[in-house]
């Protein structure tokens, strides 16, 4: 082993390093518009939505375009309260945009996720897909 590095150092190339892990990123305060209506961009690509944690007021509407950017994958967006207060399910085709509306009526923090899966191999929230929504 210590031959390869030796090799790699005298041919000018350095040894791999292992990547920082990414920093995470800054929660999206969705604005309440002149309408009374949050409203706010989510971009679905390969495992991961942009921005991925959003807050938002209770009691005011929401509207979402969810922008898929992937080529060939379907995905879904999907907020479920275990106790019943918000559901939203949303399929969003390969590089298609949907816009979704609800309303959340009671503070929390709720996962949203995409289940998406081809089998026998992970689901996409499996893979990172996943992110938050922040009522307060």
């Amino acid at each position: 082993m210590l031959g390869a590095v030796g090799l790699l150092l005298s041919s000018g190339l350095a040894p791999l390093q292992a990547a920082e892990p990414p920093a995470p990123a800054a929660p999206f305060v969705i604005p309440v518009a002149a309408d009374g209506v949050q409203r706010a961009t989510v971009t679905l690509d390969s495992y991961s939505y942009t921005p991925n944690h959003l807050i938002v007021e209770a009691g005011k509407p929401v509207e979402l375009t969810l922008t898929s950017v992937t080529i060939i994958t379907p995905h879904n967006f999907i907020i479920k309260d275990p106790a019943g207060s918000l559901s939203v399910e949303q399929d969003v085709s390969a590089g298609k945009t949907v816009t979704i509306k609800f309303t959340p009526t009671q503070p929390g923090t709720f996962p949203i996720y995409c289940d998406k899966r081809l089998w026998p191999m992970p689901s996409h929230r499996d893979k990172g897909m996943e992110g938050k929504l922040e009522v307060k």
